[in-house]
């Protein structure tokens, strides 16, 4: 498969030499997809796509970002074959004439969990109160930097409000413009990491103390839509059956997410 992350330039190229060379290389039953995905989904395509290139003869390059760049990245004129994006993006997207197409499909769920260093003290994150505890413990938090449009850091933010601790939380944020929130674990930058469950366990070092409390926690859906026009739109929809099939099952559970249906 292929692991090279494709600038802007090259997700916005749609003919011209690009896909002469593509002609000249690609047996004609093989199909060039690219696949833009939130982080927080990205370890299931990777998973999952190893086979499907097998099985097919396609080939997948994934590219991935927060939720809220993968939308941007949509309305500065990137053109993937295959967007994985929450319901609310895609929703927006589509009102604003940037998407057409079939109707999104659903493909997975994940809540925030709380991860700390392997070999550090684990805080007791059962309760709210325990949880909120942890936080006011904890020399340093990293999180996903809600300006960056991550959904896990919009909503902490958010929670920290509601909990009564955003002030006392500001000097200890260790904010991140997308990518793992755990890596700062590892670095020695954070005591705690907190960030969706799948991207937590990403991070070799690092170790999932669980989820967030039930009453506070936000589970975040993941939607997949193959766009009308898309150059690879075939093989996309064939990509996005996999996503979406039940092959796809133990793989979400391994990676710390779960199917979107009840």
């Amino acid at each position: 498969m292929s692991r090279a992350t494709p600038s802007m330039q090259v997700l916005k190229r749609t003919g011209g030499a690009a896909c002469l060379a593509l002609a000249l290389t690609v047996p004609t039953q093989a199909a060039e997809i690219t696949l833009l995905t939130t982080g927080a989904y990205k370890p299931v395509p990777a998973a999952l796509v190893p086979a499907f290139e097998r099985r097919t003869g396609h080939h997948v390059t994934l590219w991935n970002e927060t939720a809220g760049a993968v939308a941007q990245a949509i309305r500065d004129g990137a053109r993937p074959d295959l967007v994985v994006l929450t319901p609310g993006g895609l929703d927006a997207l589509i009102r604003d004439g940037r998407l057409a197409g079939a109707p999104p499909v659903p493909l997975a769920k994940v809540g925030i969990g709380v991860a700390v260093r392997d070999g550090a003290p684990v805080p007791d994150i059962a309760t709210l109160a325990g949880f909120r505890e942890a936080l006011l413990r904890a020399r340093s938090v990293a999180m996903v930097d809600p300006a960056s449009g991550g959904s896990s850091g919009i909503y902490l933010a958010g929670l920290f409000a509601r909990l009564g601790v955003a002030d006392r939380m500001k000097d200890k944020l260790v904010l991140v413009r997308g990518g793992l929130a755990a890596s700062r674990l590892i670095t020695g930058e954070a005591d705690l990491a907190l960030q969706q469950t799948s991207e937590l366990l990403a991070v070799p070092g690092a170790r999932l103390v669980g989820p967030i409390p039930a009453e506070v926690q936000n589970f975040t859906v993941y939607v997949g839509m193959v766009p009308a026009g898309a150059a690879a739109a075939e093989a996309a929809s064939a990509l996005l059956r996999d996503l979406a099939g039940p092959e796809a099952a133990p793989v979400l559970a391994e990676k710390g997410m779960a199917s979107p249906n009840p």
